[in-house]
């Protein structure tokens, strides 16, 4: 599948004649005549993002704040050379603000605007100039506060990229490696810039961001810098339809191989007294893409720990990080070592006891259920283990307690059919059956087409042939 067709463009001076000929050609009023142009354009199939729409005679572009904000930046820009003075830069600060305000509004489509009217390219170089000149935080902060608004797409991050951008900001984050306001504004620019670009991504890695990351961690341990786990997973997301094959499966090795993968581990440590334990999870869950992974981060202490969180959760009744550490314990899972120390860890009656304090949020009852499947799959012994836990009962409480929740019905049919273990003469299946499972799958069946595959393959592991029905 190659990538979607991409919308036409149209220039600012193009929409202002086609407006202005609406109205000296068909006799239009302002007001009329540019609701005319935009219908007529978006019904074409142009892009209208980045247009300044104006009433003709009312207002103008120029009269646009957003555009009289970045036409003052422009001049700031090109009044210094490698530095910038003094009182250019107490003035870049309250122009920097004034376009957070304005593009920070959701739906206003201002950041296009900005993007559009060379936002990215003169923020890019006055940036790299306050950075050269005074390193002032306030100033670099309100920068990349500002840079993280302005790019929001393919066309705006490439941008980014061809002004050097990615240079700039790796460079302010290594000179304030111990600022956390130049850390969490830094990265945040890394998660918006690298988003859907696997170039920029690539850019970043040669530029060596793993190690910068690494040092971070090593650095901050007790502090919350929540946009650098945010980077770490764009950073290993293949999300560019662009690209055929992406290269970020070899970024999370690289990650894991220098040492990001015990740090993010080592990380949970802290458990629910940190308050980056969710994101850590999340990011830990990006890096682990291997067996070899998974198991490096088991002997890092990471199921000991996350075992701990999903317990303290439960206590404390603290869905996030319950469904962030049962997703990062489900990945873990996926090593077949891994299975058996969770087991032997007492992770089957730990995963049913949070079940049994979250039994009304159907999101957490799921993934307990995505982590027992993992752990039933091959292993008869650990299935019965499950069945001995209560996870029999848990799926036929909560197929019959949320009979709508697709993914939990879904996963609910999952589950039982490793459970059962292809094997319609064990106890566990004995004991399913007896309790109503049957019913319960065929309605799962009949209900939710995302049920229908899992369900026939539960109902056929439970001795059931549905596969003529």
């Amino acid at each position: 599948m190659g990538p979607p067709k991409s919308l036409r463009g149209i220039s600012q001076e193009a929409f202002d004649e086609l407006v202005k000929e609406n109205m000296e050609d068909l006799g239009m009023d302002p007001a009329e005549a540019l609701q005319d142009a935009i219908q007529t354009l978006s019904l074409q199939g142009v892009d209208l993002s980045g247009i300044v729409k104006c009433v003709p005679g009312e207002t103008s572009v120029s009269d646009n704040p957003l555009i009289q904000s970045l036409e003052r930046l422009k001049q700031l820009d090109s009044n210094s050379n490698d530095q910038i003075s003094n009182d250019d830069l107490s003035e870049a600060v309250g122009l920097f603000d004034k376009l957070i305000e304005l593009c920070g509004c959701d739906g206003s489509g201002n950041a296009a605007i900005a993007t559009k009217n060379g936002g990215v390219e003169s923020l890019s170089s006055i940036l790299c100039k306050i950075r050269i000149r005074t390193q002032s935080s306030p100033a670099l902060v309100s920068g990349l506060k500002t840079m993280a608004l302005f790019v929001h797409d393919v066309q705006s991050t490439e941008t980014f990229r061809t002004s050097g951008g990615p240079a700039t900001v790796v460079g302010i984050l290594k000179d304030g490696i111990e600022d956390l306001e130049i850390l969490n504004s830094g990265f945040a620019v890394v998660t918006a810039s690298a988003t859907g670009n696997e170039v920029v991504k690539e850019a970043y890695m040669d530029m060596k961001i793993d190690e910068l990351i690494l040092d971070v961690l090593s650095r901050q341990r007790n502090a919350s810098v929540q946009s650098l786990y945010d980077a770490i997973c764009v950073l290993l997301t293949p999300d560019d339809n662009r690209v055929v094959a992406s290269q970020v499966y070899g970024h999370a090795r690289r990650f894991a191989k220098i040492g990001i993968a015990r740090a993010l581990a080592n990380s949970l440590q802290a458990g629910l007294s940190s308050p980056s334990l969710a994101a850590a999870s999340i990011a830990l869950k990006a890096v682990a893409v291997n067996d070899e992974i998974c198991i490096s981060i088991a002997e890092s202490g990471g199921i000991d720990a996350l075992l701990r969180c999903i317990v303290d959760s439960g206590e404390q009744g603290n869905k996030t990080v319950a469904k962030t550490c049962c997703s990062l314990l489900c990945k873990l899972a996926g090593s077949d070592s891994n299975k058996s120390s969770i087991v032997e860890k007492g992770g089957m009656d730990r995963l049913i006891e949070l079940c049994a304090r979250f039994s009304d949020d159907p999101s957490v009852l799921q993934e307990v259920m995505s982590i027992i499947t993992v752990l039933s799959l091959r292993s008869p012994d650990n299935a019965a283990r499950a069945m001995e836990a209560g996870a029999g009962d848990l799926a036929i409480q909560a197929m019959q307690k949320f009979p709508t929740a697709q993914q939990l019905q879904r996963n609910s049919c999952f589950m039982i059919r490793n459970l059962a273990v292809r094997n319609p003469e064990n106890r566990q299946v004995t004991l399913l059956l007896s309790n109503g499972i049957e019913k319960l799958i065929r309605q799962a069946k009949e209900n939710h087409q995302s049920c229908k595959a899992a369900a026939t393959d539960a109902l056929r592991d439970l001795g059931l042939d549905d596969y003529n029905r």
